[in-house]
């Protein structure tokens, strides 16, 4: 089977296409065929060392296909079954060995690209409107990266909650597809001063919530974007990571609360993977929430795709297909 592997963490030109052995599953372990895999900021992370792993290891974190094989002590799943999972390292390979505890079954109504873009995608975006703050009717919030993989879907699942969204995009392209998300207000952060839009906007009250995929360019910026007692979410560091600060900034900025929850936490428990991933398919399915899948790579060609990812080229879902 080929996969790509990582020997020794780089630029994209690191991502090698190569031959592996899957083996068979173990206990407690599915092997699945994959159909479809997401392309993820993690994976870069992973690729960079930003966040370390013994190498030589296969990125990707998320992926869809059907059960090929299962092992001892697997009950929940066939071979046949189609599945999709979220945060099982080594998602970039034809076939492969994941444990089942993270797997969900896909329902027939979603297909495999859409269940790739969205599992990891969708189940961010579902934690953070539902649970890490839980978006309410009638709320302003503001998305960073409103065009991108995260903020599309964060974008149209806040609009059908109720919620006016202001969305911050790169160009006038992406404000263009962040309206069509359900971004009431629009901000092009290279052109305009997106604190200033937003006292604008709100009429100076600031939003309920501030999420944050971007990290060091919008920090601590995004505090004077959030009500007093508001919430700033930081879920990724595309710009790079939030450097050390002074707590007490929260204070002065209106009794804040800030969090940098991550997917692993929210899924540790598999009765709390099955009710997102319920919450998920649901919204998707009803067409509340559309899967814009705007670019698909060979497998083999990883390393273009990564290009593409960092060099903000992308909107919406990236997919490899094996």
């Amino acid at each position: 089977m080929k996969a790509i592997r990582v020997h020794t963490p780089g630029g994209p030109e690191v991502l090698r296409y190569e031959d592996v052995d899957v083996g068979e599953p173990g206990p407690g372990q599915v092997r699945i065929r994959q159909f479809a895999i997401g392309l993820n900021f993690i994976d870069v992370y992973h690729r960079t060392g930003l966040y370390p792993l013994p190498t030589p290891f296969i990125p990707g974190s998320e992926g869809a296909g059907e059960v090929v094989s299962v092992g001892e002590g697997v009950d929940e799943f066939l071979p046949g079954d189609r599945v999709a999972y979220a945060g099982a390292l080594g998602a970039y390979a034809e076939e492969r060995l994941a444990p089942a505890a993270q797997l969900v079954k896909l329902p027939g109504a979603i297909d495999f690209e859409v269940a790739a873009a969205i599992m990891l995608k969708g189940l961010t975006t579902q934690y953070l409107l539902r649970r890490t703050f839980r978006v309410e009717a009638g709320q302003t919030i503001l998305i960073h990266a409103a065009a991108g993989g995260v903020g599309s879907l964060a974008s149209q699942w806040a609009k059908h909650l109720g919620a006016t969204v202001i969305g911050t995009v790169g160009s006038k392209e992406k404000a263009e597809i962040a309206r069509q998300n359900g971004c009431d207000h629009v901000i092009l952060y290279r052109e305009d001063d997106f604190v200033a839009r937003v006292k604008e906007i709100t009429g100076g009250k600031g939003c309920a919530v501030v999420y944050d995929g971007i990290g060091k360019a919008t920090f601590p910026a995004s505090l004077d974007c959030i009500a007093p007692l508001g919430t700033f979410v930081s879920f990724g560091s595309a710009s790079g990571q939030i450097e050390a600060f002074n707590i007490n900034i929260l204070q002065q900025k209106g009794s804040l609360f800030a969090t940098r929850p991550t997917l692993g936490t929210y899924t540790a428990k598999r009765s709390d993977l099955l009710a997102m991933a319920e919450d998920l398919f649901q919204v998707v399915q009803s067409g509340a929430v559309r899967v814009p899948i705007d670019a698909r790579f060979p497998l083999a060609e990883a390393e273009a795709a990564h290009r593409a990812l960092e060099s903000r080229a992308t909107t919406g879902a990236t997919v490899l297909l094996p």
